[in-house]
């Protein structure tokens, strides 16, 4: 549970174990501005390690964006990148005269004290593509490329062109320099974005001459891709006919195709579409920019190149850059592109028209794909209003944000609590505000509701808006916000994700309509007028007018009601393969040789690697520009009345952050499920003192955030996993006395004895894991996987897998009759972990801070309990049965995965192990799961501390074929002829894994993790060494652990029941199979 959020981050040595323990709760599901991303990286789908759900209390998400789908957007958290801080600051300016020299004019130039830096505003002369070139002392550069792009039909042609523009250009011939740029580069960040109604291309690196290799193959792509000359391509990022032989059936095939097949398998994301489509009728946001999957096949190559020709232009352009490298040199590059264009009419044809408002409101009613049984109770209802016909002033932009963060940004929030203690459904569906497009938007509403109850759900939120109209919001729930917000903005933790790039999408949010970009970068003085406001006109006077102007009294109202039905997926598949045989009946017998020979020709296309040549074109660093030493973070392990503390001097602009780890070792195996709902309840049940919404208050207004969560990982050489129960908590350094008083409160004085709010939760975590089956499917088989080989993955998927799922599914039906067992139990959970016994603390922090909040650990250790009364560790012998299983969903998409425990086999550990991993996902797997097999996505994971090497897909159109692949991967490896450049780049795409860029939090909580982990620093040393060291003949000691996946691994999908019948008839009984949903 988290009160602000605690971001962290890791290298890929510790990934592993890190990703095991944090997951970010999402309370809201919310179709939002980004829809769809060029791809998904290995790092961001191996989420799948954080099962044991972190209890979080957010402001509403974590500020580091995801980078592919659906956004849950939290409306501070992109300002929160517009903090100052001392180590970000002003940089150098281009002089006019070398502006012009180079085809530019400089329109406007001003120091922005909330980044600390020079952002200067320029015109290229020849085309008029505008350039923000933002300076200061941020070594982490961004640069961004965007382009309005408006559809006028949900044939996804914006996605499409997204994913194949990254599929070679004029300066870099070969089939995917965006492949080669994720193998072989330092970059920070490396992706694509669709929005409804733009496209956009951002890069970031430390490295400045691995920064603008980045910029020079992202540019190249954008103006002159092959794509649109190239129809393969076309082909393979949107859709094709595919045809093996004659005999056989027609099938559609496609990387977009699958990603929106999927997409649209989630009910969440159905709604969301559904309500925003629904919002706008008339403009560009009522079709699907990211696809729909039965409208994507009228799609025409034609179409297609048209679009590239009007919107991909100078003209339509606006251009970003940040960081510490030379302004000038950024302009230079630039001119070099864009002088090579004329001025065009592209800007005029690509404006968004506002959708205008309704005169009175809209109903619409939708269906979902859902499974038999309990699904089909489970309706789903959201209002939705359109709040503006143009766009907001800054000031009212703002003072809805804070309100939807009063409305619905905590647990403790009236709207939000109101609805769940309701009853009348399972959890919050809609974001709130969604402010990213031309006009904003509030939508919020529930699912799992009976359909009779969709009235009073409706009802609930029409009084419970209407009666905070008329009482105003809490002193101390308004104060808890402000701080919250201003806490949020002042430490300026984006996470991974690079400050700069978060900083350009709050800029472009106004920029690409043609409004000013660098006001959203400025909030301190509109920020301070609210507060000014609400302290001169008191609260109410402040929100209560918006309530009623903006949502009470607008009749641009949409609600949307959405039904159950088992039959929709089934008879989505007849109607495809019914216009897929007619298309086949209307061929001749010539046609159908001639697309059985373009279906071998594009698969072997897609099967031929690209020549040295073409691969020497694109640009990469030598391994001289690549340090020999790991990242050190200072550490010093000390002890404060008998509990060890590891401090980590840093940074931090004033905040202190802080871990307290306790061994979790002893609990009863029986009580593991329990612990992530023991998590949410620590933050969300109130104590002898004070009620839930109280403390949540008070911890909203004393610090930035507390969470718990558990973390488990096995440890390397040794049979026991570790397991321990993690508080993280921050706060401004002046108020850490108050952070860890309250992070005492919540360990020792919490009550658990509110029945109706644990049944909540349990309804929340039930709705929130059927949701990640459905949308993440990958990580449930991987989970899956993993408790059939180790103890540590037993422990996570009993917290937050299948086997988690099917817990709350029973007790659900308990809690009622066995409430005093359960509450007796979250008690027998506390005493259990929270013991001075086995205790550590870690700190980070500057050394001043440091040492002043010695005497606050040293009082909160001193109130710990000495000893737990259940002091023995368990034995975790334990395993799921090792059988290959099949978990049967409504979907129309499959997530394979194949796994075993590759030291059982005799592999010793090697760094270059890692260097060999990313090789197989970004070649062999790239290229035949995704491009030439259609699914989204398919890497592999190899766990160092277990051994367990994993095979995954996602969204992946087919099942047996894909494990055919997999179990290919020894004869690939065997055949395998790598060249020194090669070499070189994968070895200097695994050192940027292992060096990724991380914030002063995140380094002093992996170095904790790898203290918990006895990685030493000699350890990281030798790995290192070794990685830098990899060879050809490393790859080909690695086949016999690839040889022993093949033979001994075993298999778990998350898949529809048609593909998992027709893969038990093709191979007798293959798997055992479990129905979810």
């Amino acid at each position: 549970m988290e009160i602000g959020s605690c971001s962290s981050n890791s290298t890929s040595m510790e990934r592993a174990a890190l990703v095991r323990s944090l997951s970010t709760t999402r309370y809201f599901s919310r179709t939002p501005s980004v829809l769809s991303a060029r791809f998904s990286p290995p790092t961001l789908l191996l989420r799948r390690r954080s099962l044991s759900t972190s209890s979080t209390r957010l402001l509403s998400s974590s500020t580091s964006r995801p980078l592919f789908y659906f956004r849950n957007r939290n409306h501070f958290s992109t300002r929160a990148s517009l903090v100052s801080s001392p180590d970000i600051g002003g940089g150098e300016v281009v002089k006019d005269e070398v502006a012009r020299e180079l085809g530019f004019e400089k329109v406007s130039e001003e120091f922005i004290p909330e980044c600390k830096s020079i952002a200067v505003l320029f015109k290229h002369v020849k085309t008029g593509a505008q350039v923000i070139s933002v300076s200061n002392k941020d070594e982490n550069k961004v640069f961004g490329i965007v382009f309005r792009t408006p559809p006028n039909d949900s044939t996804g042609i914006p996605h499409i062109l997204e994913h194949s523009v990254l599929c070679g250009s004029r300066k870099y011939p070969l089939k995917e320099p965006f492949v080669e740029l994720l193998k072989g580069s330092l970059h920070t960040f490396l992706n694509a974005f669709t929005y409804p109604d733009r496209t956009c291309y951002p890069v970031a690196s430390t490295n400045t001459k691995d920064f603008y290799n980045l910029v020079d193959v992202y540019l190249d792509a954008v103006f002159f891709p092959k794509c649109v000359e190239d129809v393969q391509t076309f082909q393979q990022e949107g859709w094709h006919y595919e045809l093996n032989h004659p005999s056989e059936d027609i099938t559609y095939k496609g990387v977009v195709f699958n990603e929106m097949k999927g997409v649209y398998s989630q009910p969440d994301n159905i709604l969301g579409r559904a309500s925003q489509q629904a919002l706008f009728p008339d403009n560009t946001y009522g079709v699907d920019s990211g696809g729909d999957p039965q409208v994507i096949p009228k799609l025409t190559f034609e179409e297609f190149k048209e679009f590239h020709r009007k919107y991909y232009h100078p003209s339509n352009s606006r251009i970003w850059f940040y960081g510490d490298d030379d302004p000038t040199e950024r302009l230079r590059i630039l001119s070099e592109y864009l002088d090579m264009f004329d001025a065009s009419s592209s800007p005029n044809e690509s404006k968004i028209e506002p959708q205008k408002l309704f005169s009175k409101p809209v109903r619409i009613v939708e269906t979902y794909p859902a499974g038999e049984g309990g699904d089909l109770k489970k309706h789903m209802v959201s209002l939705n209003w359109l709040l503006s016909d143009k766009p907001l002033d800054l000031e009212t932009e703002l003072a809805l944000s804070f309100l939807n963060h009063l409305l619905l940004g905590t647990p403790a929030s009236p709207l939000r609590k109101i609805l769940l203690e309701s009853r009348l459904g399972d959890a919050i569906v809609g974001g709130g505000l969604e402010d990213e497009l031309l006009q904003p938007q509030f939508s919020i509403g529930m699912k799992g509701v009976s359909e009779d109850d969709i009235p009073k759900v409706e009802e609930l939120i029409v009084n419970t808006l209407k009666k905070l109209v008329e009482e105003g919001f809490d002193t101390d729930a308004i104060e808890a916000s402000m701080n919250t917000i201003e806490f949020s903005l002042r430490e300026n933790n984006t996470g991974s994700f690079p400050r700069g790039l978060s900083l350009m999408l709050q800029s472009i949010g106004k920029w690409i309509y043609d409004m000013n970009p660098l006001e959203p970068l400025k909030y301190e003085k509109p920020l301070q007028d609210l507060k000014s406001k609400i302290a001169k006109e008191g609260s109410k006077s402040v929100f209560s007018p918006l309530i009623e102007k903006f949502i009470l009294n607008n009749l641009h109202k949409v609600t949307v009601q959405m039904q159950p039905d088992p039959e929709k997926a089934a008879r989505e598949e007849a109607t495809e393969k019914q216009i897929l045989q007619e298309v086949k009946a209307s061929m001749t017998t010539e046609d159908l040789a001639e697309l059985t020979r373009a279906t071998q020709e594009l698969r072997l296309k897609q099967e031929t690697p690209d020549p040295p040549e073409a691969l020497k074109t694109v640009p990469s660093l030598s391994l001289q520009d690549i340090p020999k030493e790991p990242i050190h973070v200072p550490t010093e392990v000390g002890d404060i009345n008998g509990v060890k503390v590891l401090q980590h001097d840093l940074f931090t602009n004033d905040v202190l952050y802080t871990d307290i780890v306790f061994d979790m070792s002893s609990l009863k195996q029986e009580l593991l499920p329990l612990v992530p709902l023991f998590c949410q309840s620590l933050l969300e049940m109130g104590t002898k003192d004070l009620t839930f919404v109280q403390l949540n208050q008070l911890i909203g207004r004393k610090t930035g955030g507390i969470s718990v969560y558990p973390f488990t990982s096995s440890v390397q050489g040794k049979e026991d996993p570790c397991s321990h129960m993690i508080v993280r908590g921050k706060a401004m350094a002046g108020r850490a006395e108050d952070l860890y008083d309250l992070v005492n409160s919540v360990l020792q004085d919490v009550q658990f004895t509110d029945q109706q709010r644990f049944k909540q939760f349990v309804s929340q975590s039930r709705a929130r894991m059927e949701n990640r089956l459905r949308g993440s499917g990958h990580g449930i088989a991987a989970a899956r996987m993993d408790a059939k080989l180790n103890a540590a993955g037993w422990m996570s998927e009993k917290m937050g897998g299948l086997s988690y799922l099917e817990f709350l599914q029973t007790l659900e039906k308990r809690i009622d009759q066995d409430w005093a067992d359960i509450s007796s139990s979250l008690e027998e959970i506390r005493k259990t972990v929270f013991s001075k016994q086995g205790c550590l603390i870690n700190i980070t922090a500057d050394g001043k801070n440091l040492a002043n909040t010695d005497k606050f650990v040293s009082k909160f250790v001193d109130m710990l309990p000495t000893s737990s009364p259940i002091a023995t560790p368990n034995i975790w012998n334990v395993r799921l049965p090792l059988t290959n299983e099949a978990i049967v969903i409504p979907t129309q998409v499959n997530y394979v995965g194949k796994a075993t425990n590759v030291y059982d086999a005799g592999y010793k550990l090697n760094g270059s192990a890692y260097v060999i991993s990313k090789y197989i996902s970004n070649t062999w797997l790239w290229d035949r799961v995704r491009v030439s097999g259609g699914a989204y996505g398919g890497f592999c994971d190899f766990d160092t501390h277990s051994g367990v090497f994993s095979f995954l897909s996602y969204r992946d159109p087919n099942l047996l074929k894909t494990l055919e692949v997999y179990d290919g991967t020894g004869d690939f490896l065997r055949e395998l002829e790598i060249d020194d450049d090669t070499l070189t780049k994968a070895i200097i795409g695994t050192i940027g894994d292992v060096d990724s860029y991380q914030l002063p939090d995140a380094k002093g909580y992996s170095s904790m993790l790898r203290y918990i982990l006895g990685i030493t620093e000699e350890e990281r040393q030798k790995r290192r060494g070794e990685i830098l060291s990899t060879s050809l003949k490393d790859f080909k000691q690695f086949i016999d652990a690839m040889e022993a996946v093949k033979d001994k691994g075993v298999v778990v999908a998350v898949a529809s029941p048609d593909d998992v019948d027709a893969a038990n008839k093709e191979l007798s009984n293959f798997f055992q199979i479990k129905r979810a949903l």
